[in-house]
């Protein structure tokens, strides 16, 4: 199955290349859109920012841990002289812990989250909320509500504001106990706070029979939208999604939906899949660019 994925992931690349199917140098069709650095795992920061250059990808969410490779302000100055966007940086949350230090560590951390944002000049700090430290859901999800109200002030005091990434709940224990766009909205009703909303990702959200009224629901408070495929069958529940059409989520759909309530900002393609971060990183660009402007 990994073997299919490669090759047809290749194929298509090939193909986008030798048919050059939509002249990469219209611009136009690109500029909301932005490269996630899991799309492109392997590359540093510099090999990002450079790809994103090369093909015209005005925007790029960056990850933490490459942040932390190339160094915070190597980071920033990279981004600033290639004239690009930060869309946002993941990732903040994992705040469930067993103990109260722990606890108190995730919460130092989610601080320095807040001040990488604000250094690299984004608004946005995606929250991937983390699961339960022990049995007790309802417990996790009120401690995840406290641990961001915990946040807020200082967040805003960064101006950076803290996007809820609601996760589809098949990964409820091991990554978040926030595992609805339903579920998301209503806890950013309850915050009552400017400074907090939700990240719509396609691949988190599609499946949800109230998915429109809960697209309609986020309205004013969507601070991201993120884009890709789910694959059938799916060859890897974390590593295993698809580039976008190869599967059965109708994205253009959703962008719609997203554009009704009110969001006009970036739209990052983020990709967990093995088989594309084997492929050399300026042929998954292209192929990346292709299919958001074919798909999306």
């Amino acid at each position: 199955m990994h073997d299919d994925i490669f090759t047809n992931l290749s194929n298509l690349s090939n193909l986008s290349n030798l048919s050059n199917l939509s002249n990469l140098s219209n611009l136009s069709n690109l500029s909301r859109l932005s490269l996630n650095q899991m799309t492109t795992k392997p590359w540093s920061v510099r090999e990002a920012v450079e790809g994103c250059v090369r093909v015209g990808i005005p925007s790029i969410g960056l990850w933490r841990d490459k942040v932390a490779e190339a160094g915070l302000q190597e980071s920033v100055r990279l981004v600033r002289d290639a004239g690009l966007k930060v869309s946002s940086l993941c990732r903040g949350g994992w705040f469930c812990a067993a103990s109260a230090r722990e606890r108190q560590e995730r919460l130092d951390d989610n601080r320095r989250a807040i001040e990488e944002a604000a250094v690299l000049g984004t608004e946005t700090l995606v929250l991937v909320c983390g699961p339960a430290a022990d049995r007790d859901l309802l417990a996790a999800r009120a401690y995840v509500e406290e641990s961001i109200s915990i946040l807020l002030p200082y967040a805003q005091e960064h101006g950076v504001k803290l996007g809820i990434e609601p996760l589809h709940p098949m990964y409820a224990g091991d990554r978040s106990v926030i595992v609805s766009l339903g579920e998301a909205n209503r806890l950013v009703r309850r915050l009552a706070h400017p400074g907090v909303g939700v990240i719509i990702d396609a691949y988190h959200v599609w499946w949800d029979p109230e998915l429109e009224e809960q697209v309609a629901a986020a309205s004013g408070h969507i601070l991201g939208f993120h884009v890709c495929d789910w694959l059938v069958p799916t060859p890897d529940m974390l590593n295993g999604r698809g580039m976008m059409g190869y599967g059965v989520i109708d994205l253009r759909r959703l962008r719609r939906l997203v554009e009704a309530a009110g969001y006009s900002g970036p739209i990052e393609v983020e990709i967990f899949n093995q088989a594309l971060w084997e492929l050399p990183g300026m042929e998954v660009l292209h192929l990346m660019s292709e299919r958001y402007k074919q798909c999306v």
